[in-house]
């Protein structure tokens, strides 16, 4: 293989990726080859693999192999040869389809995700499906079906949740890109933890299959390791589809590149650490402050800013639309099966329902919320604050009984530490979720972006100034020790 094609194979970003297969310095069958013996090695420990696909996936390697050396096949397309993990939630007709429960063990889909469909037009390589904690209703990946997916950094604790086996398999190099799902901070949570990107993408920016793609809080997106990739699977699976009329038109596509760190300059960029009501960990809250201080030192204006919103709205807005979108459904499978189903699903169905109101002050409650995330950003261009309030949770505890503390204060819930729902609320907003650091136990912390309504382009632009000067992990060369 040329020098000048990195020999760790199993972390190469898609961009780079992409370049190398265009002047055949690295074959889709290579990469396809490392990632696997990566996910083969580590996965005793890391456990984020639902299904591999290793027939559909050699045979799209090759074909892709094919297109680039021009014999055959056509032109290479966006994602021609690349991998790509796939959130198990994301159905492919004729596979299972589990959603991490053992009431849905044999269950098979009917229909294909068009998200999955538009990376397979695309020339992605699906190579492997990854873990979700039961029907996705928590923020960390573990499951009487499928066992404790764990943080490659630090195996004791969670790679979050709910698309915790995609962060895990970004982390740990099994992919450049993965697929998730964002109902409550599903791509931003798993991102903070495992120190790498997601994008929540703002309400019919990326098709979905109904009924969830009527739930203004409900969100697919793309997770990678770097903001240039995460664009480039966000350009994929974007865009309007003829059987989700809640999918926006036109397109909007995002640039190829961007200016790095001078794309933020004169940028107005406001930081909040609480988020009003938030308890948060002093690591998290430095390291946030210190990846907006580089932003400052891009050429940003950084104002630090206070929002009025208090932990009861927060509460009572998000638990009043879990009611009514999921809390039946989950309340159906516990008491029809209570012992097949986890915990944490019993007690996510009697949270959804204490403290809600009716529908309709629910949507009030909303309103104003938002209406205090609309004034801010009215006069700011972005805004950031942390993605989690905490460095990490353990891997193995369910947080039924357990409690997560803050500086020595108990929280209410794990959720509490989740300093994502609001933008689930506010679902127009898009938000791209960065790492901003690594606590002392050893896994990494991160940042939210958040931008006005529709303003994709905004974050990714603040994402890849952040990127280009205060490096993460990957692009620093540091990695999990697996």
């Amino acid at each position: 293989m040329p020098s000048d094609v990195p020999t760790d194979l199993a972390y190469l970003s898609a961009t780079d990726a992409l370049a190398a297969f265009r002047t055949r310095e690295l074959s889709p069958v290579e990469l396809l080859d490392a990632v696997l013996a990566r996910a083969q090695e580590t996965e005793p420990v890391v456990n984020a693999v639902v299904e591999y696909l290793h027939e559909e996936a050699y045979a799209a390697a090759r074909e892709a192999e094919q297109r680039y050396l021009g014999k055959g096949g056509g032109d290479p397309r966006p994602l021609e040869g690349v991998p790509v993990a796939a959130k198990e939630e994301h159905p492919m007709q004729g596979r299972k389809l589990q959603l991490g429960s053992l009431l849905h063990a044999d269950d098979v889909a009917e229909v294909t995700h068009p998200i999955i469909e538009r990376i397979a037009a695309a020339g992605g390589v699906i190579h492997l499906r990854t873990t979700t904690p039961e029907y996705c209703a928590a923020g960390f990946t573990q499951s009487k079906l499928w066992g404790v997916t764990r943080n490659p950094w630090n195996p004791e604790y969670s790679c979050g949740g709910s698309s915790g086996g995609s962060g895990a398999a970004l982390a740990a190099g099994y992919a450049p890109l993965a697929t998730g799902s964002d109902i409550g901070g599903s791509i931003r949570i798993p991102s903070s933890l495992n120190g790498v990107v997601g994008f929540k993408p703002p309400f019919g920016r990326v098709p979905a299959l109904a009924p969830y793609s009527l739930d203004q809080y409900c969100h697919d997106g793309p997770m990678g390791r770097t903001v240039a990739d995460v664009a480039l699977l966000e350009n994929v699976i974007a865009g309007p589809w003829k059987r989700d009329v809640v999918s926006v038109r036109p397109k909007l596509v995002l640039p190829e590149t961007y200016t790095g760190a001078r794309g933020v300059e004169g940028m107005r960029i406001a930081l909040c650490v609480t988020l009003g009501e938030y308890l948060v960990d002093p690591v998290v809250a430095a390291n946030t402050r210190a990846a907006a201080e580089s932003l400052r030192a891009a050429g940003a204006v950084v104002e630090e800013v206070e929002i009025a919103w208090t932990k009861e709205m927060i509460d009572t807005a998000y638990k009043t639309h879990f009611a009514a979108i999921m809390g039946d459904e989950a309340l159906t499978a516990v008491r029809e099966a209570p012992d097949l189903v986890n915990p944490y699903l019993a007690a996510f169905a009697e949270d959804a329902g204490s403290g809600a109101v009716s529908m309709i002050e629910g949507m009030a409650l909303e309103g104003r919320i938002y209406a205090e995330l609309g004034e801010l950003l009215d006069q700011f261009d972005a805004l950031v604050c942390p993605t989690t309030a905490v460095p990490a949770w353990v891997a193995d505890e369910d947080f039924t009984a357990t409690k997560l503390t803050v500086a020595g204060v108990e929280l209410g819930t794990y959720m509490d530490a989740a300093m994502t729902l609001p933008f689930n609320i506010c679902s127009r907003v898009p938000v791209l979720a960065v790492p901003s650091g690594f606590a002392p136990n050893g896994v990494p912390t991160g940042m939210q972006i958040v931008g006005k309504t529709y303003d994709d382009e905004t974050v990714f632009r603040v994402g890849a100034a952040l990127e280009e000067v205060r490096p993460w992990a990957y692009a620093a060369g540091s990695r999990p020790a697996l």
